[in-house]
């Protein structure tokens, strides 16, 4: 990468990111600009697995596999982990990726039906299409905030969403590193920024527009090369008119890091 400055905006695997750019000499800038925030109410699992056993859903969607293991865990407290495997066993359990398949498969769920790659709404929403849902309850893991998209699709076919919320998504509470981000925007110090959730282009114009940046900023990003892990991020930029200069296929870090490097390097 020639030792140009790559802005990582990602919180979980952050480090992991930094050190694959910096092997590839690229010079890493941490800005963490999403932090996953606990959102469980132990007595509303409760309420859901009661109403559940008494109304069988047909379908269960789980999207993330930090929202997979956090129903288990709270279950696990609860003493109701018996019983939700067995309300899974009687539905046809759907998953949006290999994260929520990872997390599901370590509690030995069956996995009816799994989104193709690059796992996004569209792909759950398309192996849906084909099933009768009408009348029917739908159980959706929420990803960190609710999906329109998919509750809209799944009412449009006559069904009933029930909601899970375990953890929602915010921005971390030291804003500072984006801050300075935006800030070395400006001054073109940044030679690439990677996006690897919808989240983080949210978080980072949120804050640009308190800090009363957020005209200048996609400006200052499209001065860049803006890498983005896969068509959900490439759209949420896209909303605020910033151009992904290269996607990962597949939406993952290594293809990702594979692809930056190719374009810094030449």
């Amino acid at each position: 990468m020639n030792g140009q400055t790559v802005a990582i905006l990602e919180t979980r695997l952050g480090e992991q990111l930094a050190e694959l750019i910096a092997k590839r000499g690229g010079k890493p800038v941490r800005a963490p600009a999403l932090a996953e925030i606990p959102d469980v109410d132990p007595q509303h699992i409760a309420r859901l697995i009661q109403e559940w056993r008494a109304q069988p859903a047909r379908v269960a969607i789980f999207q993330t596999g930090v929202g997979t293991r956090a129903l288990f865990k709270t279950t696990d407290a609860l003493g109701l982990t018996d019983t939700l495997l067995a309300l899974l066993a009687a539905a046809l359990v759907v998953v949006r990726g290999p994260k929520p398949t990872a997390a599901l498969r370590s509690r030995n769920v069956r996995i009816d039906v799994s989104a193709a790659e690059p796992f996004t709404t569209a792909e759950v929403i398309a192996e849906l299409n084909s099933l009768p849902l009408a009348g029917e309850r739908v159980v959706v893991q929420r990803h960190g905030g609710r999906n329109p998209e998919l509750e809209k699709a799944l009412r449009a076919k006559g069904a009933t969403v029930i909601d899970i919320p375990l953890y929602r998504w915010s921005l971390p509470e030291d804003t500072k590193p984006i801050a300075d981000l935006i800030a070395a925007l400006e001054r073109r110090e940044i030679a690439s920024v990677i996006f690897t959730s919808a989240s983080q282009a949210h978080n980072l114009f949120g804050l640009a527009q308190s800090l009363g940046k957020a005209d200048t900023l996609a400006a200052n990003l499209n001065s860049t090369l803006v890498a983005s892990i896969g068509p959900v991020s490439t759209a949420a930029l896209a909303h605020f008119g910033v151009k992904a200069g290269l996607e990962a296929s597949p939406p993952k870090l290594g293809p990702l890091v594979t692809a930056l490097d190719k374009a810094l390097s030449n």
